[in-house]
């Protein structure tokens, strides 16, 4: 059993948090994809701009950025904001609502351009005859176009999720005790850095190997039924 002079408890208690914060975050990254990808397609010039403008400035920017703009400037816009109409408040972000939906959006705008070109790579066809048999567009988009799309984006969006879950290490800045932060902890409490720090490396490799396992057979599994070119 992990024990590590009595510290391996914290190390998994950090490798929890950092695999649900992990989880929360890329469900916040599909949905921005999602959303980004809609105003790619949009017809409409401002969510065209707005969904290009995103992908572009998130990808530009440096996650760490980011994520100390949201959980410290973003307070502080607010209470400055509040101030001026004459109001005085205080406005404390809680670490792990702010960590997983800044990693979420900074990732979504990668989801964007893999949802995007899976979409993209639906034939014109398959809807075509959905619409051809009476579906509603709205119907053959949930029934034949969205299935298909996800179907493709899947090792796409795996990717993400690989990268993702390392970029959670960074939360550990803005005081969430995941498994980077408690490792810290550990490592100056017993002054083997090496020791803690080679623990959690493993970990996060662990976490990346049953994601491969669990994405393959996803894929797998997404692929029944599909007769395979030759």
């Amino acid at each position: 059993m992990l024990d590590l002079q009595g510290y391996g408890w914290l190390l998994l208690q950090g490798l929890q948090m950092t695999i649900l914060v992990g989880i929360c975050a890329m469900m916040m990254a599909v949905l921005f994809g999602l959303l980004g990808a809609w105003g790619k397609f949009s017809p409409s010039k401002l969510a065209n701009w707005a969904a290009n403008t995103y992908t572009t400035v998130v990808r530009g920017v440096p996650e760490l950025i980011l994520l100390l703009l949201v959980y410290y400037g973003v307070p502080k816009l607010i209470q400055d904001a509040a101030a001026a109409i004459g109001y005085e408040i205080r406005v404390d972000l809680n670490p792990f609502v702010a960590g997983f939906i800044t990693i979420g959006f900074i990732y979504g705008a990668f989801c964007t351009e893999v949802l995007r070109g899976a979409f993209l790579s639906v034939p014109r066809g398959q809807m075509e005859a959905a619409r051809a048999i009476g579906m509603s567009k709205i119907l053959a988009f949930r029934r034949v176009q969205f299935p298909l799309a996800m179907r493709m984006a899947l090792p796409g969006l795996g990717n993400v999720w690989m990268v993702l879950i390392k970029a959670t290490a960074l939360i550990s800045l803005i005081q969430l005790d995941e498994l980077l932060r408690n490792a810290k902890v550990a490592a100056q409490a017993t002054r083997e850095p090496f020791t803690f720090y080679f623990t959690a490396s493993l970990m996060f490799l662990a976490i990346t190997l049953v994601s491969m396992i669990v994405l393959k057979r996803a894929e797998r599994w997404s692929r029944k039924g599909i007769r395979e070119a030759v």
